[in-house]
């Protein structure tokens, strides 16, 4: 994985410690995932887990996510900490927001094979109960699809707590 490939603006908020993008990914409570299809955009917020080197998703068997993965498997995510209005008291200016957030850049696959596809779940229930040996139905199974986001590069980004002078 790599650092995003633009830059970052604020270099004085970049996270660039592996360790602490990584606790903001085990700790988020949902993942935005941005998909593109042609001109068209389409971000939908998701429930997911992350094993340290790729998130996993869950979907129906068809719908709009799928077309546009169907037509481009290259995504964006994001994943952010609860974020904070910060307040100041005389300028309305001087108000801001602290938070805590990764975004990264990577490619879906669907994964393959009831083993497969029943490690993408666990790593989802994993993420949310904190354990991994539910029993799945085999109609639920066969209903589902599980998806692994390959990530290629991560970057982070905190503000503090406090109001910026304007």
């Amino acid at each position: 994985m790599t650092a995003e490939p633009d830059g970052m603006r604020r270099q004085d908020r970049e996270i660039l410690d592996r360790r602490e993008l990584d606790e903001l990914l085990h700790a988020a409570a949902v993942c935005r995932l941005a998909l593109a299809r042609h001109d068209e955009p389409y971000l939908v917020p998701l429930s997911f887990g992350y094993d340290g080197r790729r998130l996993y998703f869950h979907t129906a068997l068809s719908g709009r996510k799928l077309d546009f993965v169907a037509h481009n498997p290259r995504v964006c995510f994001e994943v952010e900490e609860e974020p904070q209005v910060v307040e100041h008291a005389e300028r309305g200016c001087a108000w801001g927001m602290a938070y805590a957030s990764v975004i990264g850049y990577g490619r879906l696959v669907e994964l393959q094979g009831e083993a497969e596809r029943k490690r993408g779940l666990d790593e989802i229930m994993r993420h949310y109960s904190g354990r991994a040996d539910w029993p799945y139905a085999p109609a639920v199974l066969a209903r589902t699809r599980v998806w692994a986001l390959e990530i290629d590069s991560l970057t982070g980004k905190r503000a503090p707590g406090k109001p910026e002078e304007v």
